[in-house]
């Protein structure tokens, strides 16, 4: 028997993370998200039909440390001293709920949080309104910003839609 990998449930997070490694950045932007104990497979842009949005807390209680949790990220990194870096997922929520609806990934340097915002429901939005040829039931994004520290160390950003199978 095939088993097919529809999520049920999705959440949203966003973190921020600054280490000397470029890598290890990534690692506590990941922590500060809550979903750095997990084995993340990005995929595109699909919010799947019937997928219920549920709260972080509610959504990190069915996952296990070290499964294969697919997620849509937007993800930046800079070591540039002063550097706002941001981050957004954008979602567009369908009038049926037996049809699917879309997250949308952006990132930017030198750009605040609302406009990130809005660009990322822009695309949502826009890919919803050119499969259905109608508007989205509701959109929201979900963004994120920060400045790199003088230090010089990496900073990295995230935004994730995170799904539960």
């Amino acid at each position: 028997m095939i088993t097919k990998l529809i999520p049920k449930k999705v959440f949203f997070t966003t973190g921020v993370g600054t280490h000397p490694e470029k890598l290890e950045s990534f690692e506590v932007s990941l922590r500060d998200a809550g979903i750095e104990k997990f084995n993340l497979v990005t995929v595109s842009s699909i919010l799947p039909p019937k997928c219920e949005i549920v709260t972080k807390e509610e959504g990190l209680k069915e996952l296990s440390p070290g499964e294969i949790v697919f997620c849509v990220m937007s993800r930046i990194s800079s070591n540039e001293p002063g550097r706002t870096l941001t981050t957004s997922v954008g979602c567009a929520l369908p009038k049926d709920i037996s049809r699917h609806g879309y997250i949308s990934e952006y990132h930017a340097y030198e750009e605040n949080p609302q406009d990130a915002g809005i660009h990322a429901v822009k695309l949502a939005e826009s890919m919803y309104s050119t499969w259905t040829k109608e508007p989205p039931l509701k959109t929201f994004s979900v963004p994120r910003s920060s400045t790199v520290h003088e230090s010089g160390d990496w900073m990295t950003v995230i935004s994730a839609a995170v799904f539960v199978i």
